[in-house]
């Protein structure tokens, strides 16, 4: 049986239609041609998405349900992202960087690092893609601020060699990245064939990871074993245990941490 996956994907730009939620979408589409993988995305236009303000009340406060005490746009996605198998974030390069939009959505995923549900996020896989207007105007250093956030929260950042994706998926918005434009077509990020392949490489190298990663710790619990050798909140358990049948509470042993 082909282990089911979940992908929860985010587009950092302020720009609805832009070139890079389209090269997000465009990425996305390898999903509907591999067995067993449901996804969603969504984005930050139009919506407010607060930094992180360091009140700390999800480290003793959160619950399920409510892992953040921000109240606004990025409450939804909460649930979305602790249910996912997968997450991936596409960005804007802003000066060689992520944007300021998706370094909040990163920031405000410290919800699922301490406290409560501390270790939530551990071993997920995660995918960075980025959409540069200039060829050597910070792809590389605005995917790996992404992979950054990613180790921080303990997720796995996967690349594909063949294609170049070392770290994630870049793309260029303007033409061949030149600077050049045609104010008569603003996707450019569409004739970047090499970009768009990138892209499409990244997500199914998602989706083989983490089809590995789970077939893996459901292997794990058949045989008695605990996947996690250093310790995730009780909390944390419940939520992964809930995801899949054969991860059942009483094999997690939720009154006991490793």
């Amino acid at each position: 049986m082909v282990p089911k996956i979940k992908i929860f994907a985010i587009c950092g730009s302020p720009i609805k239609g832009g070139n890079t939620e389209t090269f997000l979408k465009e990425s996305l589409k390898v999903c509907d041609q591999v067995e067993g993988v449901e996804y969603e995305w969504d984005t930050v236009a139009g919506k407010e998405i607060k930094d992180c303000n360091q009140c700390n009340w999800c480290i003793t406060k959160a619950y399920e349900g409510k892992y953040c005490a921000i109240e606004d746009d990025m409450q939804p996605w909460f649930p979305k992202i602790a249910d996912a198998d997968a997450i991936i974030l596409a960005t804007p390069v802003y000066i060689s960087r992520l944007s300021g939009y998706m370094a909040n959505v990163l920031d405000r995923m410290r919800a699922f690092m301490f406290g409560n549900f501390r270790g939530t996020l551990k071993n997920k896989v995660g995918a960075a893609l980025a959409v540069s207007w200039l060829r050597t105007g910070g792809i590389e250093t605005a995917l790996l601020s992404i992979y950054e956030g990613f180790l921080c929260d303990e997720l796995l950042p996967v690349s594909v060699h063949h294609s170049g994706a070392f770290y994630g998926a870049g793309a260029f918005s303007s033409i061949g990245g030149t600077s050049k434009f045609d104010p008569k077509d603003k996707l450019q990020v569409l004739k970047d064939e090499w970009g768009l392949k990138q892209g499409r490489d990244i997500v199914l190298r998602v989706i083989e990871v983490a089809r590995i990663v789970k077939a893996g710790k459901e292997a794990l619990v058949k045989n008695g074993i605990d996947p996690h050798l250093l310790s995730i909140s009780k909390e944390a358990r419940v939520l992964e245990a809930r995801k899949n049948l054969a991860l059942s509470e009483a094999q997690y042993k939720l009154e006991q941490e490793v």
